[in-house]
């Protein structure tokens, strides 16, 4: 398995963690579980990056999912496809490392497949997709600049 892969599978077990329980966890109880898991500085910064950038933009990230998985409240998503989309959508919108889309996708697809349904793949590579095509429409728009001025 992939350095990468590693830390996003131990993203999701948090996430998953997160989504199906009331009560949260205290961050070195959260610090520990990556650290025991991975052993590495920089994967466990990574996969922290990863839950901590899910769980701030969860309220777009949900209405994003929610809005591009025609027909299906994210309530009614197996937990471990929500938690997967939240973290494709966050790679894909906001990660800190531009990582290539087909990259992202290929991960989800790739958790979906070893921790969900034989479903859930296809339904993951479905709306990372419609999310990815319409990314440049998602971002904020860039106020232009002046071309062909002297100095």
């Amino acid at each position: 398995m992939a350095r990468r892969s590693k830390a996003r599978e131990v993203a999701l077990q948090l996430l998953f963690q997160h989504d199906q329980n009331g009560v949260p966890v205290p961050r070195p109880a959260i610090t520990r579980f990556v650290r025991d898991r991975l052993s590495d500085a920089e994967l466990e910064a990574f996969t922290l990056v990863l839950y901590d950038g899910v769980l701030k933009h969860q309220v777009g990230i949900d209405a994003l999912l929610t809005k591009t998985a025609e027909k299906w409240r994210l309530s009614r998503m197996m937990p471990v496809d929500r938690n997967v989309l939240r973290m494709g959508a966050f790679e894909l919108l906001h990660g800190p490392e531009q990582a290539a889309t087909a990259v992202v996708i290929d991960e989800a697809i790739e958790l979906a497949r070893r921790f969900a349904t034989l479903d859930s793949p296809a339904f993951v590579n479905g709306i990372l997709d419609k999310i990815a095509q319409a990314r440049p429409s998602l971002e904020p728009k860039a106020t232009p600049t002046a071309v062909g001025t002297s100095d």
